[in-house]
């Protein structure tokens, strides 16, 4: 972590423009938040300029309003959780920029905390306007980045605005940053990866990077249905990526040679449908009908990634086991969760759905650490530089 962090500079009277990511899941009928738990990770950071009376400018997205006002995707609730919290009251502008907002920011007084309307009802954001970015940093004195799960977007909040304002890391952007790239530079052996979700390509940066470094690599969920195919094996109705089973061989060549042992499944649940009332049933890998599909991994592939996993000392996980979201095809991803929750051992999820069934389970507490990333975090450890990182002010030698 060699990026300076709001520890680094004096903060106090400052306006501090604090981009965070508040991209958090709502309710679709009620739209009231179901997990806060983004907006709890960054409470260190809002604090700690609090209590050092810094007058705190908070910017986010909500989903994707394509750069239209979209008054489901107001930052409202939001705004009302955060103050819930914190025990103040947070305000939110009607608009992120103008005068309305300018007027608001400079009413501001030591400690008060103010939201931006979201950020994406300005298509400007996505497009890494410069207009748009200085319009936000007219705002503040200091520009703060604690949105680790939106860094690896060049998006107006995230890097273009960094040439306009001193810019350093959040605690929370910093946290994410040691924690990630421990388990790239001195991670406690055995170190396993456990890796899931649909696709090969979202993960083969990553796959090729970590290679170099666990003794073992699991693979479940769709993706294994790629590397099943790659070696021949019929998959039936199974989502593959033809296109990267030119890639899985590779990947498992890389790993034979390198000593690590990569384990797929040796049997799946199969169905002939995807509702409640689709048909199910245990067959080994062998055994998979042309006519279903894979939708979880099997008993005994549980069974084999278990011991696999208590043997080790550092484990990464990222991707569920199967179709979590269909309670029936969830038994294998839920495993994994509690399996690595009764672990002594340094347990890492990787962000995006995995982080979220750990929640949603109430197992979180019971992991080492949960990232907030997603794409960010599959960025960050295929190796590759994080936009809105790198644009941070760099640590005096």
């Amino acid at each position: 972590m060699d990026k300076k962090t709001i520890r680094d500079i004096d903060v106090n009277g400052k306006r501090v423009l604090v981009r965070v990511d508040f991209n958090v899941p709502l309710d679709e009928k009620t739209g009231k938040i179901t997990d806060d738990s983004r907006i709890r990770a960054t409470l260190p950071t809002i604090e700690y300029l609090i209590d050092r009376g810094a007058r705190v400018i908070l910017a986010s997205h909500l989903g994707r309003p394509e750069g239209k006002v979209v008054d489901k995707l107001r930052l409202t609730v939001i705004a009302q959780r955060l103050s819930q919290i914190l025990g103040k009251q947070v305000g939110v502008t009607k608009n992120c920029i103008g005068s309305e907002t300018k007027k608001s920011v400079a009413s501001l007084k030591s400690s008060d905390v103010l939201f931006l309307e979201n950020l994406r009802f300005h298509s400007a954001e996505e497009r890494d306007s410069a207009v748009f970015a200085r319009a936000l940093a007219n705002l503040a004195d200091i520009y703060v980045n604690d949105a680790f799960g939106t860094s690896h977007r060049s998006h107006a909040s995230i890097v273009k605005v960094t040439e306009y304002l001193p810019s350093v890391a959040g605690l929370l952007l910093e946290k994410e940053l040691k924690t990630l790239g421990s388990i790239l530079e001195n991670p406690a052996h055995p170190f396993g990866g456990l890796l899931g979700g649909a696709k090969v390509s979202d993960k083969v940066g990553m796959l090729k990077n970590i290679l170099n470094r666990v003794g073992s690599l699991l693979i479940g969920g769709g993706m294994a249905a790629t590397f099943l195919k790659a070696k021949s094996y019929e998959v039936g109705l199974s989502l593959i990526e033809a296109d990267r089973l030119d890639t899985a061989v590779g990947l498992m060549e890389k790993a034979s040679r390198n000593g690590v042992r990569l384990l797929l499944p040796v049997d799946v649940i199969v169905a002939d449908g995807l509702d409640a009332e689709a048909k199910v049933k245990v067959v080994s890998i062998e055994n998979i009908s042309p006519r279903l599909r894979i939708v979880d991994i099997g008993p005994q592939t549980i069974k084999n990634f278990s011991e696999e996993l208590r043997k080790c000392k550092t484990i990464f996980w990222n991707g569920p086991m199967g179709i979590y979201e269909k309670p029936q095809f969830a038994k294998g991803t839920k495993a994994m969760a509690r399996l690595l929750a009764g672990l002594d051992a340094t347990t890492i999820i990787g962000g995006g759905s995995t982080a979220e069934i750990v929640i949603e389970m109430k197992l979180a507490d019971r992991i080492t650490f949960v990232s907030t990333g997603g794409g960010a975090t599959l960025r960050f450890l295929s190796g590759k530089t994080l936009p809105g990182v790198e644009t941070l002010l760099d640590k005096e030698a």
